[in-house]
This record gives C-alpha cells, sequence and structure tokens, in this order.
C-alpha cells in the first residue's frame, strides 16, 4: 500500500518516505536548537532584503537628482519590482526541484550581484538593469524563507513566527530608510548600496552552512527537473506585466500623450499577454505557476486579491511619503526616510500581534477583517495631511498605523491560505501569495508614480509663474533637488504643485484600502491545526467552495 498523510513519519530530518511529494518531514523530528538555527539564518536574509528596499525608496531621488534623470527615479523602485514579480512565483517550484538551500543561494547570488552592480552604475539605465538584476533574486528571499517556515512550524503556531519574522522585517526596513539616508548624506548614495554587498556575502556563507531541510529523493535527471517549471507561464507573465508597466511610465516620465503609439501599444500587448497567461495556464501548463484550481477556489482567490491590492497600498506608501517630506515640506534624504521609521516600528507590532491573537484564538478571518480596516483608516489619515498645518507629531503618529495594518494582513492571509492547501501544494500555494504580493507592489509604485508625474506636470505649468516657466517645469520634473533653489515665488508653485498632485496619491491609497476590505470580506474560516499533518479532504474543499 503506497504511503498517506497519516503514516508516521521516520524520526530523523533527511530520512523520509519515498512517495512524490515536495513535503519535508513534520517539525517534530527538529530539535529547538536546529529549528532556532535554520530560522536565524532565512530571517538574516529577509533583513538583508528589506534593508535594500527602503534604502532605494528613500535614495531614488537623490540618485534621479545625481543623474539628471529625477523624472525617471521611480524606476529604480519599479525595476527591481517588477523583476521580482516576475521571478518570484519560480522560487516556490525551484525550492521543491533542487532544493530549499539551493533556491536561497540562487536568490542570494542575483541579489548580491545586482547590489553590487547598483554601488557601480555609471548611469541611470545600468542602475536600473542592476536592479533588475537585484530583483531576480529578491523574488526568492521571502519566498524561500516564508516556505522553510511552513515546512517546520504547525498551522497554529505559524502565524506567531510569521510575527518574529516581520519583527526582523521591519527592523530592517527600518534600518534601510535611515541607514540609507545618512550614508548617503555622509558618503554617497553608492556606499549605501556597497555596504550591503558583504553582509550578503557573509549571509550566504551561512545558508551554505545551516540551510539542511532535506527533501524526498525521486528519480528526476537536472533536464527533468527544469522541465516541470511552467517557462510558458512564466514569460506570458513577465510580458505582461512588463508591457503594463513601460506604458504607463512612457506616459508619465516623457510626458507622451495617450495616443501616443508608445504608450497605447503596450498597454494593449498587456492585455494580449494576461490573457494568454491565464489560457497557458488553465489550458496549456501541466504544473503552472499560478494553479487554476487555487484561484477558482473562493479563499485562495480572496488571499490573492487582498494581498495584490494590499501591496498595491503599501508600497506606494513607502515609495511616496519619503518624497512627500523631501519636496513639501524640504528635508535631506536622510531626515525624509526617518519618516518610514514608524512604519517600520508597526510592522512587528502587528505581525506579531496578530500572529498571537490567531494562536490564542485558533480564528483568523476576524483578524484579516480588523487589519484590512485598520489600513483604511491609516490611508484616509495620510491623505488629510496639511503641509502648512500638520505637526510633526501628527505625521509620525498617522504613518504607523499604515504599518500595523499592512503587517497584520499579510500574516493573516498567509495563514488563511495556509491552512486551505495540501501540504504537497503548499510551496506553490505561498509561490501565489508572493506573486500577487509582487504584482501589487510593482503597480504600486508604477502606477502613483505615473498619476504623480502626470498631475505634477499639470500643476506645474498651471502654477510656474515667470517667462522662463515652461523650462523650470521641466528641470523641476526632471530634479526635484532643484525646487530649493528657486525664487521664493517659483518655489512656493514648486511645492504646492508637489503637495497637491501627493495628495491625489494618497486619496487613491485610501480608494484602495477600501476595494482590500472588500476583498477579504469572503475569507473562509478554516481550523488552525496544532499538528504539521493538516489539510486532509482539501480537494473536496475546493468544490465546495468553488
Amino acid at each position: 500500500m503506497s504511503p498517506t498523510e497519516r503514516d508516521p513519519l521516520l524520526p530523523k530530518v533527511g530520512i523520509i518516505s519515498t512517495k512524490l511529494s515536495s513535503s519535508p518531514t513534520a517539525n517534530n523530528d527538529v530539535s529547538r536548537a536546529t529549528l532556532i538555527r535554520i530560522l536565524a539564518v532565512v530571517w538574516m536574509v529577509s533583513l538583508l532584503g528589506a534593508m535594500n528596499v527602503t534604502t532605494a525608496a528613500t535614495l531614488q531621488q537623490p540618485i534621479g537628482d545625481d543623474f539628471k534623470q529625477s523624472h525617471k527615479a521611480s524606476y529604480v523602485g519599479t525595476s527591481y519590482l517588477l523583476s521580482a514579480c516576475c521571478f518570484t512565483p519560480l522560487y516556490g517550484r525551484l525550492s521543491d526541484i533542487f532544493g530549499r538551500k539551493g533556491a536561497m543561494l540562487l536568490a542570494l547570488v542575483l541579489f548580491t550581484t545586482g547590489t553590487f552592480l547598483c554601488a557601480i552604475a555609471t548611469s541611470m539605465e545600468v542602475l536600473i538593469g542592476a536592479r533588475v538584476i537585484a530583483g531576480m533574486g529578491g523574488g526568492g528571499i521571502l519566498t524561500v524563507s516564508s516556505v522553510v517556515v511552513s515546512d517546520l512550524v504547525p498551522l497554529r503556531s505559524r502565524g506567531l513566527f510569521q510575527g518574529f519574522a516581520v519583527i526582523l522585517f521591519g527592523a530592517g526596513a527600518g534600518l534601510g530608510g535611515l541607514l540609507g539616508g545618512w550614508i548617503h548624506v555622509n558618503f554617497g548614495w553608492r556606499t549605501a548600496f556597497g555596504f550591503q554587498v558583504p553582509l550578503l556575502i557573509l549571509a550566504a556563507i551561512f545558508v551554505s552552512i545551516h540551510l539542511n531541510i532535506t527533501l524526498p529523493q525521486v528519480s528526476l535527471t537536472i533536464e527533468q527537473k527544469l522541465a516541470k517549471i511552467d517557462w510558458l507561464g512564466s514569460l506570458t507573465l513577465v510580458l505582461a506585466v512588463s508591457s503594463l508597466v513601460v506604458g504607463f511610465g512612457l506616459k508619465a516620465t516623457e510626458d507622451l500623450q495617450w495616443s501616443d503609439p508608445f504608450v497605447w501599444m503596450p498597454l494593449i500587448f498587456s492585455g494580449v499577454s494576461f490573457a494568454s497567461f491565464w489560457f497557458v495556464e488553465a489550458k496549456v501548463s501541466p504544473e503552472p505557476v499560478l494553479p487554476m484550481r487555487l484561484l477558482l477556489s473562493r479563499t485562495p482567490l480572496c488571499v490573492a486579491l487582498t494581498n495584490l491590492f494590499g501591496s498595491i497600498v503599501g508600497f506606494s506608501i513607502i515609495y511616496n511619503v519619503p518624497l512627500y517630506f523631501m519636496a513639501v515640506r524640504p528635508q535631506s534624504a536622510s531626515r525624509a526616510g526617518l519618516h518610514l521609521l514608524p512604519i517600520s516600528l508597526a510592522l512587528p507590532v502587528g505581525a506579531l500581534f496578530s500572529g498571537w491573537m490567531m494562536r490564542r484564538t485558533g480564528r483568523y478571518s476576524w483578524v484579516v477583517t480588523a487589519s484590512t480596516t485598520i489600513s483604511l483608516f491609516a490611508s484616509i489619515s495620510v491623505a488629510m495631511w496639511k503641509e502648512d498645518t500638520t505637526s510633526e507629531l501628527k505625521f509620525w503618529l498617522t504613518i504607523a498605523p499604515n504599518g500595523l495594518g499592512f503587517a497584520a494582513v499579510q500574516t493573516s492571509t498567509f495563514i488563511a491560505i495556509t491552512a486551505c492547501v495540501p501540504r504537497e501544494d503548499m510551496a506553490t500555494a505561498i509561490g501565489v501569495v508572493y506573486l500577487s504580493r509582487a504584482i501589487g507592489q510593482v503597480l504600486g509604485v508604477s502606477l502613483s508614480g505615473t498619476l504623480f508625474q502626470t498631475i505634477l506636470t499639470k500643476q506645474l505649468r498651471a502654477r510656474m509663474p515667470g517667462p522662463d516657466a515652461s523650462i523650470i517645469v521641466d528641470a523641476v520634473r526632471r530634479n526635484a533637488g532643484l525646487v530649493g533653489s528657486l525664487g521664493s515665488a517659483q518655489r512656493q508653485a514648486a511645492v504646492d504643485s508637489f503637495a497637491f498632485a501627493l495628495r491625489t496619491i494618497f486619496i487613491c491609497q485610501a480608494a484602495v484600502s477600501f476595494i482590500t476590505i472588500l476583498c477579504a470580506l469572503p475569507i473562509e474560516e478554516r481550523p488552525l491545526s496544532d499538528s504539521c499533518e493538516e489539510h486532509e479532504g482539501y480537494e473536496d474543499r475546493l468544490k465546495e467552495t468553488a
């Protein structure tokens, strides 16, 4: 008789049944010391990844100013997030094929290489290409880390452990914005990227030594393993998302009209590619990167949409809040980056508290609803900022709940989807969650950047006085650092224009937060087990909830 999920596991990690499955042994077979050592390694890598993201978010405007291409500054974030979006879904499958260590080392090699190239970039185009390479690795760091947690931790405790992970992620995010801004002011933005390289190399050494989770052995060659990857689905996804970003990006950065072929052709191609992606995943690919049987189930679909829209809001805030304080309340990059600190401090609180509540109550749906509601009220508070009357204390108090809600949403929805899939689908399901987050991150940065540049250009042209207004408008769009050097009347016109454009962005964030609540409401409640051997009867539940 073939083994089943009810069969007892052998007592050591790495001695596993011969059943074809990507699931390692249960966490009970791992000693506490081994568990702590493995989780410490993957969380250290996640911390460094978070530092890198917020460093780039804080420094994108100074980088644009340095290369005299401030209007392309949003590409510093978009290029990374787009690349991460495209490669994130592959790492769930790669971690099954090549193991958790192999997938994490691949991610670190790409991430470290891209970060090093950022430090030595000679032009904006080279730096954007370097961020693409970094994103190819960054897309795998969080995915593989979460897969490892799911390998080793029972479902009911998983939210609490995700909370610990977010504590370190929040610490990294806070350090990235603060330390990146300080290093830029004192040593230059290149050093802010360069100092990360030896830390990443050290992390790779620790991963190679300590991340030892053995998967079941299957008699497949490397070619057969690679053939299991959904290359066609991944390609159509890359084309769909990148074309969307390119179309909106050219509209904003080059100030093109919607009727320009360089705008509408990429957008149409994006729509065709999205349709092709859906067809490939549903009809062609034997092992799709985005399985339709998951998305046609109510809870996985709602979790994916909740993470998509929640990430749009979260990353729009991360990339636009520093810009607000640099352009509207003229501050240095280091001081502007400091305003991301409340979000970073709130992230671990939200994640840890939501994880603790789910462990205590064994329920998660109410946590999802409460956290999305917090995010909505936080977005509304930011949209109500007034550049002349809002106090510094109020800025800090209204920024913090964004991190609180964002972390709680991601933690609780992660538990929701892992409660609804069998162990053999766990890595793929986690890949789906991170794919939806990655797409949301890309859209949050690119769409907010496009809308911001469109509104800013219109406002500058309407407000800017003087005979040289058109020249000044173009210069300010390309280099926001010039605002402080303008005459008083022109400077005020520029500040008012930036304030109006960013306020519009913040209002849109509040609207998307409301959509997030609507997506979260249908998420089903499932019991949270204290065992790693959960999810029996999953196929029947899919039929019930489709």
